[in-house]
């Protein structure tokens, strides 16, 4: 069990991963990840949240170290997700006696997950509602889509911990040394980017709490600078952009619309762009390109044209930007074509789709190879995009 007191009576109990290679099946985490599990120990006991079933058998032995022979009174249950709530009714099987604490719709979530009757085990909370536990005690609050319906987060006035769900958390074990921001950055957009509003609505709730202490479901507990966090959570959650930079991502099939990438990203560089970061969407994690794109506040799209329509991977990226709300970005065009380039069309198409794009014009057009006459249209792009 990981040494780690939150607070003098809220213990972590929570389990690294890192034999997972695929989060939710779809994002790479070379670094692993942790289920967080967290128990506050006062006249009553209350385990916050559960663990995914990879995790099992670790969490029940961190549990009952934490316990010491006493028995938990309550399970609070955040988020319906599996990978925090798999071990709900082993729990419950295990500690006949507990109640489980969550909203109406976690209640009705819970069923589809498991074969449980909580006629008489279920504490069901609305926003603001209170838990006593003794010293402790837990208000919680309504975190609709952020990022499933039923999630809520609780705060802890004695210590002033605010038990956070999903929010504010990250890929990466706890045991790995590495940039916070970098791997929340790519967990917050592609996770919970969609809903924007709804962060900024719990954003506001909890601007009215002394928070101290921030317990995510993943990723390190948060106890210094924590405006620093809410801060980058706040502009994420306004879809603004957090640095001055233009990304490039390109889906080259033979090499020229790679070639008219790279060459373009050389004149950025030469004329003082502040940053240029180069993405060979064929080859790179599309989720890291995804969170480039958030962060940055200039992008530029350069795909060849394929059967008549766009390369699968651009295709791809740009089906995952609107599904993620990506707005208010200058975003300029080139297109690839050998006799009918659409590419452009279709890029273009899909952006109009989107809120608050500006497209810069022209969109430059390369008919198999890049050309001098190219050139020159890339320089003049590099000027409109500075």
């Amino acid at each position: 069990m990981k040494d780690l007191a939150i607070a003098p009576s809220v213990l972590y109990i929570g389990v690294d991963d890192k034999t997972i290679d695929l989060f939710e099946s779809q994002y790479v985490v070379p670094n692993g990840v942790s289920y967080n599990s967290y128990v506050i120990l006062d006249e009553k006991i209350a385990v916050m949240d559960t663990v995914d079933n990879r995790a099992t058998d670790a969490f029940f032995k961190n549990l009952e170290e934490a316990l010491n022979g006493r028995t938990p009174d309550y399970l609070v249950v955040h988020h319906m997700e599996p990978d925090h709530a798999a071990n709900i009714q082993r729990a419950m099987e295990k500690y006949p006696q507990m109640k489980v604490v969550g909203n109406a719709k976690t209640f009705a979530m819970m069923t589809q997950f498991f074969d449980v009757d909580m006629q008489k085990r279920a504490v069901t909370v609305k926003e603001g509602d209170k838990l006593n536990l003794g010293s402790h005690e837990l208000t919680f609050y309504m975190a609709p889509m952020v990022h499933w319906p039923e999630v809520m987060v609780s705060y802890e006035s004695k210590e002033k911990i605010l038990f956070s769900a999903d929010g504010f958390g990250k890929f990466g074990a706890l045991d790995t040394q590495e940039d916070w921001a970098c791997e929340a950055r790519r967990y917050y957009f592609n996770i919970v980017g969609k809903y924007g509003a709804q962060v900024q609505a719990l954003l506001k709730k909890a601007a009215g709490l002394d928070i101290q202490i921030i317990c995510p479901l993943h990723g390190p507990v948060l106890k210094d600078n924590l405006s620093y966090y809410i801060g980058l959570y706040d502009t994420w959650s306004r879809y603004e952009p957090e640095s001055k930079g233009i990304v490039i991502a390109f889906a080259s099939i033979h090499g020229h619309t790679r070639y008219a990438a790279e060459q373009l990203a050389k004149m950025l560089e030469q004329k003082g762009a502040p940053k240029v970061v180069l993405t060979d969407l064929t080859r790179c994690d599309p989720a890291e390109a995804l969170e480039d794109a958030f962060r940055y506040d200039r992008l530029v799209l350069a795909s060849a044209t394929y059967d008549a329509g766009l390369f699968p991977c651009m295709e791809d990226f740009l089906s995952h930007l609107k599904a993620k709300n990506y707005q208010k970005r200058k975003v300029a065009l080139i297109e690839n074509g050998s006799w009918a380039p659409m590419a452009g069309k279709l890029m273009r198409a899909a952006l109009e789709s989107m809120k608050d794009i500006t497209i810069v014009e022209p969109t430059v057009t390369i008919r198999s190879a890049v050309k001098e006459s190219t050139l020159k249209e890339l320089d003049a792009l590099a000027d409109a995009m500075l």
